[in-house]
């Protein structure tokens, strides 16, 4: 019998932890009625799409159940694993310049492993979705480019960051961006409805990558973008990690290694697939993965 988690344990381990870390930023804020926030109805979409799953948003401080000052960290790395050379993570991997448009609620809740910004190649008008979008941060920046004639929708699984990412919507004024919660393996909107995907630091925690990038092509338009910023080992990814929620939340455990991250992304028929990283054999890296709706 395998000892490996299930995927609903490891999506309560997930919800758990990023929960915790956006509880700690509405708290700081002193931002009320988080609960209440997060069950508010979504925001119109595909009316015959799946339900969210319906997790619990357990109790605690981000510091018991955070595994570093950024979730999503080789923090949560046993010893022997590997460790990312030199990886940073957070809102030190975003100009400046941006972060000085964006409220503190925004900036304190990125817990990201790059920049999909950075490779994103938004233009004005477009439609854009972030899966994973937590706080929002990704998405209050794609919806500046875009500008008021595109779209931005973040969707995420974890009720209290949706709460966040709602609060600091209002905080920014934004008027072109949404959130939505829901799960990145089911995602509820129309196929053929975005010109662009992104994602940071999120696919790996999904307990069904295949599923993920087989619905990003659904949702894309013909020609869309697939842009993603993700944890991926480089060689062999060791199994000894697999059994651990920790491992799994902390964007460890359930990394690919950089070929089968890749063809995943292909059998589910994109092309120009392609990542850039740094890293040695052994290691657990941020990658920047590039890929294309024909």
């Amino acid at each position: 019998m395998s000892d490996q988690p299930t995927a609903r344990e490891i999506q309560q381990a997930v919800v758990n932890q990023y929960g915790a870390r956006a509880r700690r930023v509405l708290e700081s804020i002193g931002a009320a009625g988080a609960t209440e926030a997060c069950c508010t109805p979504a925001a119109p979409g595909n009316a015959s799409a799946p339900q969210p799953i319906e997790l619990t948003t357990i109790s605690g401080s981000a510091e018991e159940a955070c595994c570093g000052p950024d979730c999503c960290s080789t923090d949560a790395a046993p010893a022997g694993v590997g460790e990312a050379s030199g990886q940073q993570y957070g809102s030190v991997l975003y100009p400046e310049a941006d972060l000085s448009t964006l409220p503190e609620s925004v900036v304190a809740a990125s817990a990201g492993c790059g920049n999909p910004l950075a490779i994103a190649e938004l233009s004005a008008g477009e439609r854009v979705l972030d899966l994973g979008s937590g706080g929002g941060i990704d998405c209050f920046l794609a919806a500046q480019r875009v500008g008021e004639g595109g779209e931005v929708w973040g969707l995420d699984m974890t009720p209290d960051m949706v709460a966040l990412a709602r609060h600091n919507a209002d905080q920014v004024g934004a008027t072109n961006v949404r959130f939505r919660l829901g799960e990145i393996e089911d995602i509820p909107f129309d196929g053929g409805s975005f010109d662009a995907i992104m994602s940071n630091c999120v696919i790996n925690l999904s307990h069904d990558k295949p599923r993920v990038f087989r619905e990003a092509f659904r949702v894309l338009k013909p020609g869309g973008r697939l842009r993603v910023s993700d944890m991926v080992w480089v060689g062999t990814a060791p199994t000894a990690t697999r059994d651990e929620l920790e491992s799994w939340a902390g964007c460890i455990a359930g990394a690919l290694t950089v070929e089968d991250y890749l063809g995943a992304i292909e059998a589910a028929g994109f092309v120009d697939v392609r990542a850039e990283y740094e890293g040695e054999a052994g290691q657990v890296t941020s990658a920047s993965v590039f890929a294309r709706k024909p």
